[in-house]
């Protein structure tokens, strides 16, 4: 399952989004994954099994894209470099593609697994 989030906390105060969306920036380009050409969505783990699932449902483009970020990414890695300024990723390009449909399919299990344990009474 998705980690707990205080976004929806955060932005129905506007004085504290004020004040925390310059932290948020900075936070972004201080953790580095943009200079390699990554999204944030590029981070998430693998290994989940609702992750697969969302992988699977991503359209093919979308999933070609994430494939040649990562692989870039790592390759960059390896040769210790950064891209140029020109070809990192830039903040208006860094949206969630993969957490929506990943809290689709949360959503789905959840309806699923109620629905399973749904118990019918029978009238007398």
């Amino acid at each position: 399952m998705s980690a707990p989030s205080l976004i929806n906390f955060i932005l129905k105060r506007p004085w504290l989004k004020r004040a925390l969306t310059p932290v948020a920036a900075w936070w972004g380009n201080a953790a580095g994954y943009r200079q390699l050409g990554l999204r944030n969505d590029d981070l998430i783990p693998e290994e989940s099994e609702i992750v697969q699932q969302a992988l699977k449902r991503l359209p093919e483009k979308e999933s070609y894209d994430r494939i040649f970020r990562i692989r870039r990414a790592l390759q960059l890695s390896l040769q210790h470099q950064l891209l140029p300024k020109a070809e990192q990723t830039k903040p208006e390009e860094d949206y969630h593609y993969l957490s929506p449909i990943i809290r689709q399919i949360e959503v789905e299990i959840k309806e699923r697994n109620d629905l399973d344990s749904l118990k019918v009474n029978k009238r007398k």
